[in-house]
């Protein structure tokens, strides 16, 4: 492994061209090549990537920030699994015929507590499964368009819609035409992680599924009339599909932790000291699962590892006077359990290893694909909080034009670790990189979703311009640096939907 990865470092070496890049890059092989396994939640690869941070971030002179003078704050999870060995979807029509469903490629669904052996429902599509559209459900298993714009019923009104109609299960069937993140498949894996509350399971189970678009014709006629139409919001019918659906499950349930690691670098001005700028960006990734082309190791190099691997570099320059000492203390996070729903940072805030008013702002990198020039960043809560302005300042120095996200449909804002900070008030910040329609960085944007996030492919191979690599990092040094010697402490404008009211 070590003779691959030393392969692999030199292939890219020649493309980067100043020593802090070089630097962070072979931080994010030690942390996404193969011998890390992907760091999947819970696993031993995960311990083993946890352990390394642990070590740079002591090594770089930070003091342990986790529980009982550590650096990790351990993280209670609990996991229920679907064992692609025993769950089966097959389609019963009318005459007896037997129709199967590859699972996580054609379908795949949520595991859940009180899943039963067997689950059998007549099958009804209902166009977007708005209330209206859900008469006579009962008992019965709904497919629903799986609509991602906001003028139409969005996931969770689908759900609550279906379940509110008493309902078994609910089908979404993709929208192929939702092109600025096009659906992924096949899915890595069916496993659902919660944070541990300690109270007893659900008595009662309904069933979330989701369709490949593809495999929609399976269940019926026309149906690519339908998907065309739902792609473009027309009005869809209603109507009962011939046949039913049998689901078998086979789930394997059991508690997990995973740790979140955590170091401080205290302020150099008294006066700030005691408030805290949080940089985060998370450990976890999907480790080993469903093989796409060949390959079953999802290595998560930009999603997340290499923003690890800057809050390590960050760190190792300020120790080496490369940066500045900051004025506030900086606190280091590399969260867990991102992937299964934000565990890691919600359990942060929830228990925070500092008080959580001395929180004074967080800086999050995740949804950052250095693939193109850097003149654009898409900035998430860049009107929610004063840290916008200081932001901007730093930009507009760096010649980097920030602009509002544009696709608020894909909620980018609420899949990341900044989230959990915003809704306890305090205020965050995170990028995404940007670009004008119809460009070539936009085709290499869009062509990473398709290919690479959440795949085995988003790996040390993937084309990157190191270029704009260097120039976010700098951007990142930059902007922490500000913000720790903010004369006023950031806020949330009043303005904003995390506003205390």
């Amino acid at each position: 492994m070590l003779l691959v990865l030393l392969a692999v470092l030199a292939a890219r070496d020649g493309e980067i061209h100043d020593a802090d890049t070089l630097a962070w890059w072979h931080t994010t092989a030690a942390l996404s090549g193969d011998d890390m396994e992907g760091r999947d939640t819970g696993s031993p690869a995960y311990q083993r990537a946890a352990e390394y941070v642990a070590k740079r971030f002591e090594a770089a002179g930070l003091q342990p920030a986790g529980a009982s003078g550590s650096y990790f704050q351990s993280v209670p999870m609990h996991e229920i699994a679907a064992s692609p060995q025993g769950t089966d979807f097959t389609l019963v029509r009318p005459d007896g015929s037997l129709t199967k469903l590859k699972y996580l490629e054609d379908i795949a669904y949520e595991p859940a507590d009180g899943a039963p052996a067997q689950l059998e429902g007549a099958l009804t599509f209902r166009g977007y499964c708005g209330r209206s559209e859900m008469e006579n459900i009962a008992g019965k298993i709904v497919v629903c368009f799986g609509n991602r714009r906001a003028s139409l019923p969005q996931e969770d009104a689908r759900i609550d819609n279906a379940a509110a109609g008493h309902a078994i299960g609910i089908v979404t069937v993709d929208d192929p035409y939702f092109t600025i993140e096009p659906p992924r498949w096949p899915v890595a894996y069916s496993r659902k992680v919660t944070l541990r509350s300690g109270t007893g399971g659900s008595s009662s189970f309904f069933c979330m599924m989701r369709l490949n678009a593809a495999a929609f014709a399976s269940f019926v006629e026309g149906a690519g009339k339908l998907l065309s139409d739902g792609g473009a919001q027309r009005p869809l019918p209603s109507f009962d599909i011939p046949g039913k659906l049998r689901v078998h499950f086979n789930q394997v349930q059991r508690d997990i932790s995973s740790p979140n690691v955590l170091a401080v670098l205290p302020g150099t001005n008294s006066r700030f000291r005691n408030e805290y700028v949080v940089v985060s960006a998370h450990l976890d990734g999907y480790g080993f699962g469903t093989p796409v082309n060949g390959d079953n190791l999802y290595n998560g190099t930009l999603d997340d590892a290499a923003y690890v691997a800057l809050l390590i570099q960050m760190a190792d320059d300020i120790r080496s006077h490369k940066l500045p000492a900051p004025e506030r203390s900086i606190l280091f996070a590399a969260f867990t359990g991102e992937e299964k729903g934000l565990l890691g940072s919600k359990w942060f805030v929830q228990h925070p290893t500092v008080p959580i008013t001395q929180l004074a702002a967080n800086v999050n990198l995740d949804q950052l694909r250095p693939l193109f020039p850097l003149d654009i960043l898409t900035v998430e809560a860049l009107q929610d909080t004063t840290l916008g302005n200081i932001a901007q300042g730093v930009a507009s120095s760096m010649h980097i034009q920030l602009r509002p996200d544009v696709e608020p449909e894909r909620h980018l804002l609420r899949r990341a670790d900044q989230y959990p900070f915003l809704t306890h008030g305090v205020p965050a910040i995170s990028f995404v990189f940007g670009f004008d329609p119809g460009t070539d960085s936009e085709q290499r944007y869009r062509e990473w979703y398709k290919v690479r996030y959440h795949r085995p492919q988003d790996d040390l191979t993937q084309p990157i311009d190191f270029a704009a690599a260097a120039k976010f990092n700098e951007f990142f040094y930059k902007l922490v640096g500000a913000i720790a010697a903010s004369p006023t402490r950031p806020e949330i404008l009043r303005s904003s939907q995390f506003a205390s009211k």
